[in-house]
């Protein structure tokens, strides 16, 4: 603790107790009633400064979020409370969520996804099959012009739109590959160009 932080504490220290020598002479008549005031304006107290110095990771266990390393290529992607890893990806100006699928083979993309980067899905010709866990399912192929992720930019990736319902894009391995090292581990996964 150096000389400054010191000082602050005891300015801290002194004005607190001023201010609680007061309110007490204020309320000598109820002590009883003042002790108990007191008491609970303390905890409050005490809690939020605990929810202060725990918010970080409360942060990261309700709304984890990618996070990158300046000037090495490298994005850590910490596990989402339902196990998955989810990256968002600035695709052609629009920040898209995707869910990592390292069994997916292609970058697909939901309708709903799809329209909010400008692909205008009413005129695709969904003519190739896909085959998922839930069936076949139709897709159309289209060309994601810039596909930025921190400072990686990746120009006219190939990728798929979904014809039927799904719940979130996937981000799969003809993305993937793009990267040199991905590791998955303590909770997190790091990609590395």
């Amino acid at each position: 603790m150096n000389s400054d932080n010191l000082a602050q504490l005891i300015y801290l220290v002194l004005l607190g107790s001023v201010i609680a020598g007061w309110f007490f002479v204020g309320n000598r008549k109820n002590l009883g009633k003042t002790a108990q005031q007191a008491a609970v304006w303390g905890l409050i107290f005490v809690g939020v400064i605990a929810g202060i110095g725990l918010w970080s990771d409360i942060r990261d266990k309700v709304a984890p979020s990618q996070s990158y390393m300046d000037g090495m290529a490298t994005v850590e992607v910490p596990r989402a409370p339902d196990g998955h890893y989810y990256l968002t990806l600035d695709i052609d100006g629009t920040a898209v969520r995707f869910v990592v699928d390292t069994g997916a083979s292609d970058v697909v993309l939901t309708k709903a996804d799809a329209l909010r980067v400008g692909i205008d899905v009413d005129n695709l010709f969904y003519g190739n099959i896909a085959n998922t866990a839930n069936g076949e399912v139709r897709t159309a192929r289209v060309k994601l012009q810039n596909v930025r992720l921190g400072e990686i930019v990746d120009l006219s990736i190939g990728a798929s739109v979904n014809a039927g319902e799904m719940d979130k894009s996937l981000l799969g391995m003809t993305y993937l590959q793009r990267y040199s090292k991905i590791e998955i581990g303590g909770g997190k996964m790091v990609l590395r160009r």
